[in-house]
């Protein structure tokens, strides 16, 4: 056993394959790999019969010796785990603190309050996350229920679950393999591995071949093996069953995935191996600090949750030393008013409707990705991809459509037919048809501009063209050389395909022209009729059909094939004029329009036919060699798996945004290498690098794996694309550009992308094509599988977390008011020596709750600002606590304290005679009107500027009344924005009107709120109101100047690429001065 061992993900090429972790194969496990191994030892070994299978019994003992064929979930819905987390976290246990407090000294409205607080947050966090993973859950679905295997001599239909090693199992067109099989014997047999190798064509299988060890064959190249979960798309194979659940190829991903998640501290050792008692101790303390710090959230989930958590534990010990301030203030006097507004003081400090808020800002951005084509899996992983500074995807069905697709087709009679882009490959009404005369190669040789080809070759209907019998005759080896269907539904306008996705994308070719195989085989009289078939055979590479021309009498040969093979086959083609010999020098042509097609990213496949004379009796003794030879060419067709219309847009996008985009596949070189191009994730101008550089772009996985991790990071930039990617390759990519700093996003639908998803900070996994252990590793799924759709969650989660900042700033900064206007007010004291409280402590919980908690909620539902994908992402280390909105939280806050205290002054001591009763702290008297009126102003005046704030937190750089870069009606703008948030809106009306009835309602106002109506005193709001919004819009103004010189710029990937970053690796010479002004900077502050 290679590697002593130890478990490594599939495609290492290292490590056991079949024993994974603690699973076991119990008896039955094989002395070497099982694709070592002929058939015959492999069933020797396992004891199996190729013909009679097992009994039932044998089948019965071996699974409960190895278990059943089940690959481990990751153990499903947990209410009490979701409960607890919801409950055992540091903002929450404040808030409880703050509860049990309150009702400590009996003061149970403001106990009440807080105990709402603490029940709602639970609740609803609690449904959400719960909501979250229930969706989650109906997306997993099982990868093959039943498996037809043969018991007892029998072919019989079991639960894939029950399935045993040595069971022979039958599979056929369609089926989904149930484990990982040695083959015995296959007949036109493929396999789709795309789930597990990235290969987006599927696998030709060989049942005698054979391997050595020393040939170091990756999984993709195990032609004698079919794994567990990888669709037959043609032909069928029987095969023993070696490996199930854990222990199969899938199985080992999965299980990559767990462990190395231990909750003890490892032992440090000496040198000498000995493990000392102090080293015991460290451990142990270690480990009690990563439990507290676990149960705190102070060193799990988000870089924003941690954040909050500290600041939950900063903030409370602010709070406890604020109130024991008050109490000292007071001289320590055992009275509840005192204890009750130190309490008051203290929660002053404590934003209590931050975690409601925060929990529902982001089940609300849940909701909305979900209709943007996006589940967030966890609730809280949204925030994080405001942070993404790199995305690592899969290309087959994320950047691509997943679908083969007729590019090109050179009709050698005709010239080079083109289709144009198509979201829809399987619709052949769904693209144009495009024709120059030229061949490829001359196209090649002599690009044109788009106006030059719109101008010579315009786009038209397919159907334009098929006056030509060359063209026909061309469509007619498509249509019938092919046994995939392409029919339209009888209920709705869409199209349904079966079949192997090359002859599909042919097949659809042909029907674009009306040259659909069942037109002319199932009409009710029909035109053609097929004679014989011998289907495509992995080591001739072609394929040939004999038909029938019904109402000429003619019989056809027809053949599509590799390239060479049908040059073989070949002695003429077919030209305008007419047939002239395929000698050498047309070969070369015929080769060159390959290369030319090949090098756009296309697999190219040759049509040839011939007419058939001679009367056979019975096919199937019909030598095949007797009809593949002689042929006459007619063209090339070049397929294509296409990238999705809107993947280079969403690349671009990304750029703009200041992302990278890496591309991890697993198709060869050249095709990644083409489709990288088209989406724009490498340069179009790549060739004027030098060949290292273009290298250093541009590699296979078996090259980027030869590379220690020192010299990956010597690289002047990580590749932006591998091709042949294996699991480990992803994952040490994702290595690497954490290295780098980077924050990084893997998306990907395989299993092979698994361990990827896992490592990196945000997995994206596809809800369609994705296979469940893909989906377990995400954070976010795309229910679309469309890379697109990345751009939707990118600027959702920089919209949550720019409002986050937004409500964190608005609800820190009235805490930081309220806490400076409480404790510079203790020097207001009254005839007894106590202080007299500027605001009471009913006053202080209703601007926690009431003032601050609905505009913070509007705040979370603030649409995504035009700028918002041009500015950089965010520091993930700094997070939403970044210089300018800490600096902001104090300007604000101290501003408005200035205000309050103003207010408070100019009641008392300017306009009033300076007396500030006795005993107001507790009741209403004649000698307390002075103070309770101020307290009212001082009580307006902060609520209007909380309200106010909220208006100008919309943007936290630019003016309330110009929150777009360019307005259409910059005069009503102000109003338009307003009005757009609707629930901002009559949140902070409902704080603006809700002030009256506080302050003029008898009772209310004097006993529970202890200030009193005011009449002139709001001559005092108005002017400090005024003032509010005016330094507020100078702070701002100042800050755009600021940040148009010396603010943070995003620079674009897209420019770096071809710029600065490769400037001097470029073939030629290029100035320094030149270099440098090859960066494209977009301002953040765009506009202003």
């Amino acid at each position: 056993m290679q590697n002593g061992g130890k478990n490594l993900h599939p495609g290492s090429r290292e490590g056991p394959l079949h024993q994974v972790g603690g699973s076991q194969q119990g008896s039955y496990q094989l002395s070497r790999p099982a694709y070592l191994l002929t058939a015959e030892e492999a069933l020797k070994e396992l004891t199996a019969n190729p013909d009679n299978g097992l009994t039932d019994e044998d089948a019965k003992a071996r699974l409960q010796v190895v278990g059943q064929n089940i690959l481990e979930g990751g153990g499903g819905i947990s209410i009490s785990r979701i409960l607890a987390g919801q409950i055992f976290n540091a903002m929450v246990m404040v808030l409880i603190m703050g509860m049990v407090v309150s009702f400590a000294i009996r003061s149970w409205i403001e106990a009440g309050v807080v105990t709402a607080v603490v029940v709602i947050n639970i609740v609803v966090g609690f449904f959400q996350e719960y909501s979250a993973e229930k969706t989650m859950d109906s997306l997993r679905s099982l990868s093959s229920p039943t498996a037809s295997v043969i018991r007892n001599g029998h072919a019989i239909t079991v639960r894939s679950c029950d399935i045993a090693p040595g069971d022979i199992v039958e599979v056929k067109t369609g089926d989904t393999i149930p484990a990982d099989l040695r083959l015995i014997e296959s007949m036109n047999f493929e396999a789709d591995e795309a789930l597990l190798t990235g290969e987006s064509l599927p696998v030709a299988k060989q049942a005698d071949a054979t391997f050595r060890e020393e040939d170091d064959i990756g999984v993709g190249d195990r032609i004698n093996m079919a794994y567990s979960s990888s669709t037959v798309t043609k032909g069928r194979a029987r095969g023993v069953v070696v490996l199930t659940a854990m222990n199969t190829e899938i199985g080992k991903i999965a299980q990559s995935l767990r462990g190395g998640d231990s909750k003890v501290r490892k032992v440090r050792t000496t040198d000498d191996g000995r493990k000392k008692f102090h080293y015991y101790l460290e451990a142990g303390a270690l480990t009690f600090l990563d439990q507290l710090g676990k149960f705190l959230g102070t060193n799990v989930g988000t870089p924003l949750q941690r954040k909050l958590s500290w600041l939950a534990l900063i903030l409370f010990l602010i709070a406890v030393v604020f109130a024991i301030i008050c109490v000292a203030a007071n001289n320590f006097k055992n009275e509840q008013a005192v204890i009750l507004y130190a309490v008051g003081t203290g929660l002053s400090m404590i934003p209590a409707s931050l975690v409601v808020v925060l929990t529902i800002t982001m089940a609300v951005g849940t909701k909305i990705m979900v209709a943007r084509n996006v589940i967030v899996r966890k609730l809280d992983s949204l925030e994080a991809l405001g942070a993404v500074t790199n995305i690592c995807s899969d290309k087959t069905g994320t950047l691509t459509q997943g679908k083969m697709i007729v590019k090109k087709a050179w009709v050698a009679a005709e010239g080079t037919f083109a289709v144009s882009d198509t979201n829809s490959p399987v619709d052949p009404t769904a693209a144009q048809i495009s024709l120059d005369p030229s061949m490829p190669h001359q196209l090649a040789a002599v690009p044109k501009t788009q106006a030059q080809i719109q101008a010579e070759s315009p786009w038209r209907n397919a159907t334009d063209f098929i006056s030509s019998g060359y063209l026909q005759h061309y469509l007619n080896i498509a249509t019938f050389c092919n046994i995939a269907t392409v029919t339209k539904r009888s209920d709705s306008e869409d199209w349904d395909a079966r079949g192997d996705p090359t002859e599909i994308a042919i097949q659809v070719f042909a029907s674009r022209f009306d040259w659909n195989r069942k037109k002319f085989t199932h009409a009710e009289k029909p035109t053609w009729t097929q004679t014989a078939e011998f289907p495509f055979d992995s080591d001739v590479k072609r394929m040939s059909v004999i038909y029938k021309d019904v109402e000429g009498g003619k019989e056809w040969a027809f053949m599509k094939g590799a390239v060479e093979r049908v040059i073989d086959a070949c002695t003429h083609i077919q030209m305008k004029d007419s047939a002239v010999p395929l000698d050498e020098e047309m070969q070369r042509i015929v080769i060159k329009n390959m290369e030319a097609l090949a090098s756009q990213g296309l697999r190219v496949l040759a049509l040839a036919s011939k007419e058939w004379t001679q009367t056979v009796a019975d096919w199937s003794t019909q030598p095949r060699a007797d009809i593949e030879k002689n042929m006459t060419l007619y063209g090339l067709v070049g397929l294509y798996d296409p990238p999705r219309p809107e993947t280079a847009q969403a690349v671009k996008d990304c750029h703009r945004a200041g992302i990278n985009v890496h591309m991890l596949t697993g198709d060869h070189p050249q095709t990644a290498r083409s489709i990288a191009i088209d989406v724009g994730i490498i340069p179009k101008n790549i060739n004027s690098l030098s060949p290292d550089i273009i290298s250093s772009m541009v590699m296979t996985a078996s090259q980027f794996d030869k590379l220690s991790d020192a010299e990956i990071d010597d690289l002047p930039v990580l590749p932006l694309v591998i091709a042949r990617c294996a699991p480990s390759s992803k994952v040490r990519m994702v290595e690497a550009l954490h290295r780098r700093k980077k924050f990084v996003a893997m998306t990907g639908d395989g299993v092979n992308d698994s361990p990827a998803l896992k490592r990196a900070d945000v997995g994206i996994g596809m809800g369609l094509a994705g296979s469940d252990v893909a989906k377990d590793a995400s954070d976010i799924v795309l229910t679309d599988d469309n890379f697109a759709s990345i751009l939707n969650a990118i600027e959702e989660g920089r919209r949550t977390f720019d409002n986050i900042k937004k409500f964190v700033l608005h609800l820190l900064a009235e805490n930081i008011a309220q806490a400076c206007t409480l404790l510079i007010g203790l020097i207001f004291k009254d005839k007894s020596g106590l202080s007299v409280f500027p605001l009471a402590p009913v006053e202080i919980l209703w601007i926690i709750m009431i003032t601050s908690g609905f505009p913070a909620f509007g705040l979370g539902m603030e649409v995504a600002s035009d700028d918002t994908m041009f500015r950089p992402p965010h520091n993930v280390k700094v997070g939403i606590f970044t210089g300018e909105v800490l600096l902001d939280m104090v300007v604000y806050g101290i501003y408005m304290a200035a205000l309050c205290l103003t207010s408070f002054t100019l009641v008392v001591f300017g306009f009033g005679d300076g007396q500030l009763g006795q005993d107001c702290n507790d009741h209403y008297s004649a000698s307390c009107e002075l103070v309770f009126r101020a307290r009212s102003t001082t009580f307006t005046c902060l609520t209007w500027f909380a309200l106010i704030l909220a208006w100008e937190m919309v943007h936290m750089r630019r003016s309330f009344f110009r929150m777009e870069s360019k307005p259409s009606q910059p005069w009503v703008l102000w109003a338009q924005n307003v009005w757009r948030n609707q629930f901002l809106f009559w949140s902070i009306i409902s704080g603006f009107v809700t002030v009256f009835p506080i302050i003029y309602i008898p009772g209310l106002n004097t006993i529970v709120f202890k200030h009193g109506p005011i009449y002139w005193e709001w001559g005092i709001v108005f002017v400090e109101s005024a003032l509010f919004v005016m330094g507020i819009e100078l702070w701002k103004y100042g800050k755009r100047v600021y940040f148009r010189h010396y603010g943070e710029k995003v620079a674009n990937p897209e420019m770096d690429l071809g710029g600065a970053t490769f400037s001097r690796y470029t073939s030629f010479a290029v100035s320094e001065a030149s270099s440098a002004g090859a960066h494209e900077r977009v301002d953040v502050e765009k506009g202003v």
